[in-house]
């Protein structure tokens, strides 16, 4: 016999309005209303080649502006994930940056090494204006 445990009813009322944490990063495709004119500067630009041979290193290029570099208003960091097909668990993290503002700008490069095709995914992130995240899909040949 199996038996339902009731959850308490302001739990219930937390769960319902409480988004799931992809619903807070804006990409080009869903923002809307005022973050609609921050997607040019926000919205890292991944530069990557469309094929790669699998287990040699290329290089990863991620960049996000133009956008201003004040202590009030920068880009703080980066992360690059990859979803690899397949893969039972996704994503990888492949790396992170993170920027101090006024000294460093928002750009850096990675070496990878993939086995696999997939997904590369780029998420940055503004202190004012919050999550912004690009992709860019990458054929891994034998």
């Amino acid at each position: 016999m199996i038996k339902y445990i009731r959850k308490p009813r302001h739990i219930l009322r937390l769960v319902k309005y409480m988004k799931k944490f992809g619903d807070l990063i804006y990409t080009p495709e869903t923002a809307s209303g005022e973050a609609i004119t921050k997607v040019e500067s926000h919205t890292p630009k991944i530069e990557a080649p469309d094929k790669v041979k699998a287990g040699e290193p290329f290089k990863i290029r991620i960049s996000v502006g133009p956008h201003p570099n004040k202590v009030e208003h920068s880009i703080r960091w980066v992360e690059l994930y990859f979803e690899e097909e397949g893969r039972a668990f996704n994503p990888i993290l492949l790396g992170r940056a993170l920027w101090t503002p006024v000294y460093a700008e928002p750009e850096v490069e990675f070496t990878v090494k993939l086995e696999k095709s997939g997904v590369l995914y780029a998420v940055a992130y503004c202190n004012l204006h919050g999550l912004w995240e690009a992709r860019k899909e990458i054929k891994v040949e034998k």
